[in-house]
């Protein structure tokens, strides 16, 4: 039971109520080449957060918080080298998303002063 409550507390700790975490049981603590001990973590190429949980496996969770409250005419764009999300115009992905007075925005559909 003590390494089932660590495991739990480990993958509880990330900010962000909407990262999804993985278990795989029996999973080797090893990741490009290099070994981790218990209670060691590494980030993946794949922005995943692992820790070693030896011997019973490896638990990763995302690190990304991903955006679900946007207006249709904008979307979210994956930076997988920095591992981050932001939402920005579709039809100019060079700019963020941001309220205007032209564009609506909420779960209402009403203009926010």
């Amino acid at each position: 039971w003590g390494r089932l409550c660590l495991l739990l507390s480990l993958l509880l700790q990330l900010p962000g109520s909407q990262a999804k975490c993985y278990f795989q049981a029996k999973a080797p603590c090893e990741y490009e080449g290099k070994k981790f001990s218990l209670g060691e973590s590494w980030l993946s190429t794949n922005c995943l957060l692992c820790t070693c949980l030896h011997p019973i496996g490896v638990g990763c969770c995302e690190t990304t918080q991903h955006p679900i409250d946007f207006p249709d005419w904008c979307e979210a764009h994956y930076d997988s080298q920095t591992c981050q999300i932001s939402v920005v115009q579709k039809a100019n992905p060079s700019l963020p998303c941001v309220k205007s007075m032209e564009h609506e925005w909420g779960s209402t559909g009403t203009l926010e002063p």
